[in-house]
């Protein structure tokens, strides 16, 4: 039950005109809600609404009051400069705080050729053919309009009917003007129109008549001609690409995205830079975060960034992983863009490399030297392979510390013995499709967060390909988060996990983890106030609820997610923002339309 804030509702008295008139001035819709007195005062009144804190007491207050990027009053009429903030009449509309995706490929996305256009609410093959004109609208003919990753032929034709992309001339009905390529996987399939058709054609790549592309050797060839393009490999396309790709997450309520790198061109097992090789989930480990750093500098980024550096290195020593840790300094960073740890790997290759020499060492020096830590687990084993590791290197770090392996130790760096172990390190586990109870347990006790996630399953998961346990990881008491995985093999939209969450139903409509499903509230919270510990100890405690002296980070929803009645479990998927703020500052508005 939450607690909802006194309404003080009293007799209704007819007040002066003079107060009405007043009133009216200083509450006005979005469209003309800017009060000319107060520009650049800093201060920002959202009032009538029905604001769910999804603070410790599960607070829904009616109005909150922004200063300096922070909430300065939640509920009732609070203090400060209110006289002179903005206001923004709400008009009943349910409010969420800002969202937080603790695990995704948002710089890579940004990185990607073409102009970025997401089909995560695409569940018919019209809304796709929609979604992908009104990108086309936006851009000049002959552009190329892409969706890269972070779909799947499942989504676009229900059952019975086989799953399969909008075809060639779906796609030319709409991009008339514009070449595209859809595009699946790390790998393909993938799929173009006409226009795009005779671009790969004419540079030997093979194209069904139907548009088609099929995965591997021939979709990677499209992707590296694409990426070959002049147009696409400046400066100016890649900060625009990762502006658009924070966009979209604020078009969804997404305000906060813990990055999780990619696999590096010139070192993954994908082949050398530049070759058809490489797949959607590459880039160069060395410029990658060139836009972001140039978005930050110029006060441009839109929302917030943490950075998490995925390490691969076959090399038994980690050579290259000791200089990082030598030379960077962790959670290094401002409330916009921070680094954050090392992950989603630890050494070895990207798959297959758990419980190697490489691995171990790697894990040992990140523990040693006192760095957060990610490592990602698919299979039914993954997971044990991890967590037991996890524990002895807790035992040695706890019990005589750890000494550099397989190199003897450097005089000039004692291994010193902490106490705490990794427990206090904010490890975390990603994606546990099959973590069992005794794990679960396990983690808690090793001071682990699980990372796990809905839209992967939904987009393409099975009733065996299946979980996470979302139902079992609260009922323990785990300490447990929500991410996207976008966007090679999941989508972005956190409305998506949200409703796999509560439904357990894949993009096909089919059941497929009944067992585990959870309220709505429980998978928002994971969204929010159980996400800010994934985050680290610097932005924790200022972000993930609405609560005075918090970064104003919040989401105005397109519909009342709380409200079954309003938003059935089919509708979740629906729900979008109309109006995002971070730090105070509106970065998304669709209340003037």
């Amino acid at each position: 039950m939450s607690n909802r804030e006194s309404s003080g509702v009293g007799p209704r008295v007819a007040a002066p005109l003079g107060l009405l008139v007043a009133a009216l001035l200083c509450v006005s819709p979005a469209s003309s809600r800017a009060d000319n007195d107060c520009r650049g005062k800093g201060s920002l009144r959202l009032v009538n609404g029905k604001i769910h804190t999804m603070d410790a007491k599960n607070r829904v207050v009616s109005s909150v009051l922004i200063e300096d990027g922070e909430f300065a009053a939640v509920g009732g009429h609070g203090s400060g400069s209110q006289g002179c903030a903005r206001v923004i009449d709400l008009r009943g509309r349910t409010v969420v705080p800002g969202l937080i995706d603790n695990h995704n490929h948002i710089i890579l996305l940004g990185l990607r050729p073409g102009r970025d256009v997401r089909l995560d609410k695409a569940r018919s093959i019209a809304k796709a053919q929609e979604i992908l004109a009104a990108k086309a609208s936006t851009v000049e003919r002959g552009e190329w309009v892409v969706t890269l990753g972070g779909i799947n032929r499942n989504q676009f034709v229900p059952p019975p009917a086989a799953a399969r992309f909008p075809n060639l001339t779906e796609l030319d009905a709409a991009l008339p003007a514009n070449p595209t390529l859809l595009f699946e996987g790390f790998f393909g399939p993938s799929q173009t129109n006409s226009i795009g058709k005779a671009f790969f054609e004419s540079k030997g790549i093979a194209v069904g008549a139907d548009g088609f592309i099929a995965a591997n050797a021939p979709s990677l060839q499209a992707l590296q001609a694409l990426r070959a393009l002049p147009q696409h490999n400046n400066k100016q396309a890649k900060d625009r690409g990762l502006l658009d790709a924070l966009g979209f997450g604020l078009s969804v309520g997404l305000t906060t995205h813990i990055d999780q790198g990619s696999f590096h061109f010139a070192e993954s097992f994908f082949g050398n830079p530049g070759t058809a090789a490489d797949g959607l989930a590459s880039f160069d480990q060395y410029r990658a975060f060139d836009s972001a750093k140039t978005l930050h500098a110029a006060g441009k980024l839109p929302a917030r960034l943490q950075v998490n550096y995925l390490h691969i290195e076959p090399d038994v020593a980690t050579p290259q992983l000791a200089q990082r840790l030598n030379n960077t300094t962790t959670l290094l960073g401002d409330e916009w863009l921070s680094n954050g740890g090392i992950g989603e790997f630890t050494g070895g290759s990207p798959f297959g490399g758990l419980g190697t020499p490489p691995w171990m060492n790697g894990t040992r020096l990140v523990a040693q030297n006192g760095w957060r830590n990610e490592n990602h687990s698919l299979s039914a084993t993954d997971f044990t392979t991890i967590l037991d590791f996890w524990n002895t290197v807790n035992t040695e770090l706890k019990t005589t510390g750890i000494a550099q392996t397989p190199a003897a130790p450097d005089p000039a760096k004692p291994v010193i013995v902490n106490p705490d172990g990794i427990t206090k390190l904010r490890w975390v586990v990603a994606h546990v499709p099959f973590i069992t109870p005794g794990y679960i347990q396990l983690s808690k006790n090793l001071g682990v967060g699980l990372s796990v996630l809905g839209g992967w399953r939904w987009l393409s998961g099975t009733p065996t390909a299946n979980g996470t346990p979302f139902r079992t990881m609260l009922e323990l008491g785990a300490r447990a988060g929500m991410s996207s995985d976008g966007m090679q093999i999941a989508v972005m939209d956190p409305w998506t996990g949200m409703y796999y969450a509560v439904t357990g139903k894949n993009a096909r409509g089919v059941v497929i983890n009944g067992d585990q499903t959870i309220t709505r509230e429980q998978v928002l919270r994971l969204y929010t106030a159980d996400n800010a510990w994934f985050l680290g100890p610097k932005w924790e405690k200022k972000v993930g609820t609405i609560e005075t002296g918090k970064w104003a980070d919040l989401v105005v929803l397109s519909a009342d997610y709380f409200d079954p009645y309003k938003v059935s479990d089919e509708q979740i998927m629906d729900i979008r923002s109309v109006l995002t703020i971070v730090n105070g500052r509106i970065v998304h508005d669709e209340l003037g339309r």
